[in-house]
């Protein structure tokens, strides 16, 4: 095969040296024959160097203060020499033929700049949780949820030219905001193939940082849009109530819809400068619903 592109991944890295041998392994034992392999640590402490060394002439590492995970991934794409490339977060994995498959369907599909697969989420110690949800790329829907699983995602060199590197002031969704950009200029493909582990535990700033992770998404899509989808203001009010709720009964249960209800209404007017009637009813009433429901069932 050689012919085949270069593929380029990179790895950004910091202190997860608990899970970044079984990343780095998930890598260099991808059946592809011609990868360059960067991984870019922000000046881990832990045991990730130790970890590194073991693996030296099998790819390349530098370790260095950075500004954050978006800069190491733009310091890798700058390094880089492939033809495709993309990132891998310490804590994720590839699985078995990733690589092979996604550059299998760029060349079957010449005009397409991006390419995102199924992937699944695992638990910190690796066991299989559920398939991340993804669906076929639809730009507009992608407004609304962000349905690419990262660790999936494939791109070609050009992407750079056309839609430039990650926003690296961006700490929490500059993933979403590139696919989104990317989308906006260049054709994204789906590949209906599991390619990718994307690893949940309480450090990752999925589970750690909701409402920072709301406050940098709700403007962006602003920005990009013009107006906020409902579900992105209601899982901001969902994220801001529940921690001052925690406790269960029949009171909690009661008034949560109505605060939710209260809080999402006050903050999608804020956005959007609009009253949102059908997506009031659409996303709100089901709460009231359940509460109804829950209270009968306590009455019977």
């Amino acid at each position: 095969m050689t012919d085949s592109p270069l593929v380029s991944i990179v790895t950004p890295s910091y202190n997860q040296g608990q899970f970044i041998e079984e990343t780095l392994l998930s890598v260099l034992n991808q059946d592809y024959p011609k990868i360059e392999y960067l991984v870019m640590d922000g000046g881990s402490r832990d045991q990730t160097l130790d970890v590194l060394k073991k693996y030296e002439g099998r790819l390349t590492y530098v370790s260095e203060k950075d500004a954050g995970q978006s800069d190491a991934i733009n310091k890798g794409f700058r390094r880089a020499k492939g033809e495709i490339l993309a990132w891998l977060n310490s804590d994720d994995t590839y699985l078995p033929h990733a690589v092979e498959k996604a550059v299998a369907y760029l060349g079957e599909h010449p005009d397409t700049d991006m390419v995102y697969g199924e992937g699944y989420f695992i638990e910190e110690n690796g066991d299989r949780m559920k398939r991340y949800y993804t669906e076929p790329f639809d730009l507009q829907k992608l407004s609304e949820r962000c349905y690419i699983c990262q660790p999936t995602v494939f791109l070609r060199r050009r992407v750079l030219s056309e839609v430039g590197l990650l926003d690296a002031r961006k700490q929490f969704c500059f993933d979403y905001e590139y696919w989104i950009r990317i989308g906006q200029k260049l054709k994204v493909g789906f590949l209906p193939e599991y390619l990718a582990n994307s690893r949940l535990h309480p450090a990752t700033k999925t589970l750690s940082q909701r409402i920072p992770i709301h406050d940098e998404i709700i403007p962006m899509i602003k920005e990009h849009y013009g107006t906020v989808p409902a579900s992105w203001i209601l899982s901001d009010a969902h994220a801001r109530l529940e921690p001052r709720l925690r406790r269960k009964g029949e009171t909690r249960d009661y008034l949560f819809p109505f605060l939710l209800g209260a809080r999402f209404l006050q903050k999608y007017i804020a956005v959007n400068h609009s009253i949102p009637v059908s997506d009031f009813f659409k996303y709100v009433v089901k709460f009231f619903q359940k509460a109804a429901r829950d209270l009968r069932k306590g009455n019977a």
